[in-house]
């Protein structure tokens, strides 16, 4: 992917936030600095696709703009679930948002001539094998965890629906950024509600920040 200087400016630093984030949050004595570093990877986000996007539509930049900042809310709220389960809940809200707002942005560029039943059914298996891994742990969750399944799946789709409507630079950013933000919700779930296990933490916000990554260089380049 070809970058202009100011982007591998932020690249570089963006990379700097995450890799600070992904020490502070697993190492029991920076636990502290976790509480820093976590909110900045979306803030420099939020604050780079400002000051980059005033080329696209203004409902794009807007809705777009929205999605992060409803992801920045849910990252805050999951900071605290350890102090009570409806700061998950609360999370949980934020990133449903997201994900709607992210679907409102994609369909504005949805090619009306792809058919969507490849990537429906694909997911619909892959949906059904996770699902099947946590339903016996998500008790009285299994009706929102759903719910989002179903949003976060739709936003999926509606990434994979750009195609040809706007850059392959744009839209190869975008659906592996989309299926990224997938993989890191995959994870959280199966640690969540199945079994955690070490490297989870690691995994999940690695994915997680090179999703959201991707999904907005990928929205900043739609009129390449």
């Amino acid at each position: 992917m070809q970058l202009s200087k100011s982007e591998k400016s932020f690249s570089s630093i963006f990379l700097i936030i995450v890799l600070l984030e992904l020490i502070t949050g697993n190492i029991e004595s920076l636990s502290q600095f976790h509480y820093f570093t976590k909110p900045l990877i979306l803030t420099s986000l939020i604050v780079f696709f400002w000051s980059k996007s005033n080329h696209l539509p203004k409902a794009v930049r807007n809705i777009t703009l929205l999605a992060l900042i409803f992801s920045l809310t849910g990252d805050i709220l999951l900071m605290f679930v350890g102090t009570s389960a409806n700061f998950f809940i609360g999370g949980l809200i934020a990133f449903l948002l997201a994900h709607i707002m992210y679907i409102l942005t994609f369909i504005k560029k949805r090619n009306k001539t792809i058919n969507p039943l490849f990537i429906i059914i694909t997911l619909l298996i892959y949906a059904t094998g996770i699902f099947y891994l946590i339903k016996d742990g998500l008790g009285d969750m299994q009706i929102p965890v759903l719910l989002y399944l179903t949003v976060i799946l739709t936003m999926v789709v509606m990434a994979w629906l750009r195609k040809g409507k706007i850059s392959n630079k744009s839209y190869y950013l975008v659906v592996v950024g989309a299926l990224f933000f997938m993989i890191s919700d995959s994870v959280l779930s199966i640690n969540k509600f199945y079994q955690s296990f070490a490297s989870a933490g690691l995994i999940i916000m690695f994915t997680y920040a090179l999703a959201q990554y991707l999904i907005v260089m990928g929205i900043l380049k739609q009129r390449d």
